[in-house]
């Protein structure tokens, strides 16, 4: 079990908070180029070195959820249940993800991203990273028997469901469209020979 944050990791996340709140807030008010770094550090009440020990950039604050988004992608594959086979857990998790995105008060963040070449840029590289990340959390994984590049491919069109449901009339039924064409692509890519089944994953107390 994790341990409860202590009362300084609080404070940072708080102080965190407190400058992505203030950098959305003038974004949004004023236009994305019309705001610099000492605005927004003057609004959220901190120094500007603060701000950058929290974000290594200006584009960084609009995407303050970031490192959440990765981690919670990459709990997704390591802390599914022992018989939950992978896919699923994936496509549940991305779901979330894309209801999170698209709540109605994420849009104008998402019309401030779309005509900005800098952002467009930054959330480009960002979902790379993610996807990297969950392959190499999927390569990881006991029991799934497939390649490097397969978990490559398959993490790769689960960070594109994302962002192709974000932009889809219904978001919820585009997920399930494309993980429909994931889930035909990691069985396809099973080693030949196999049963096409996954091992199950050892549970906790099968570990002690």
């Amino acid at each position: 079990m994790t341990a409860p944050p202590g009362r300084r990791e609080r404070k940072k996340a708080a102080t965190r908070q407190k400058i992505a709140d203030a950098a959305l807030r003038l974004f949004l008010e004023r236009g994305y180029d019309a705001v610099g770094i000492r605005d927004v550090a003057a609004e959220a009440d901190v120094a500007v070195t603060t701000l950058f020990s929290h974000f290594a950039s200006k584009e960084a604050l609009v995407f303050e959820q970031d490192a959440d988004f990765e981690h919670r992608l990459a709990r997704a594959v390591g802390d599914r249940a022992p018989d939950e086979p992978l896919i699923p857990a994936l496509r549940r998790e991305i779901q979330a993800l894309v209801r999170h995105c698209t709540a109605d008060d994420a849009a104008p963040v998402w019309r401030m991203i779309d005509t900005s070449p800098a952002l467009r840029e930054y959330e480009e590289s960002m979902r790379l990273r993610h996807a990297e990340s969950l392959a190499a959390a999927i390569a990881a994984e006991p029991g799934l028997a497939r390649t490097p590049t397969a978990c490559r491919a398959v993490a790769r069109f689960a960070i594109d469901a994302y962002s192709l449901a974000r932009e889809a009339a219904d978001p919820e039924a585009a997920v399930d469209e494309v993980f429909r064409m994931i889930e035909a692509a990691w069985e396809a890519a099973r080693p030949l020979g196999g049963t096409g089944e996954e091992t199950a994953r050892p549970s906790v107390a099968e570990g002690v």
